[in-house]
């Protein structure tokens, strides 16, 4: 099972690898396989084939990332930070362990 820390549209901080440090909005999440796609991060080119919708050629395309190498990105204090849950009114939420925000 993957992490369920992180999910679509959050802001996240890479931990670890070439793209470490680097921040990026999360465009998809594949819970399964335990990944996730970040704009702007683990970008590769990739040869396209042309179609009638796409001229083709060669383009960069931001491939997919593990889970364990991401962490919330905390704007209060510009670094990335832990998470934990607490329940308000009945919904579960998540909340910042550095700055106390939810996210």
């Amino acid at each position: 099972m993957a992490i369920a820390r992180i999910k679509k549209g959050d802001t996240v901080v890479v931990k670890s690898g070439t793209s470490a440090g680097k921040t990026g909005k999360v465009l998809s999440v594949d819970p399964k396989k335990g990944t996730a796609v970040v704009e702007g991060v683990n970008v590769h080119k990739k040869a396209m084939r042309r179609t009638e919708k796409t001229p083709g050629g060669i383009i960069d395309r931001e491939m997919p990332i593990r889970l364990s190498k991401l962490m919330p990105f905390d704007a209060d204090k510009k670094c990335g930070t832990r998470t934990r849950t607490a329940v308000e009114n009945g919904k579960k939420l998540r909340v910042s362990v550095k700055s106390g925000k939810t996210f």
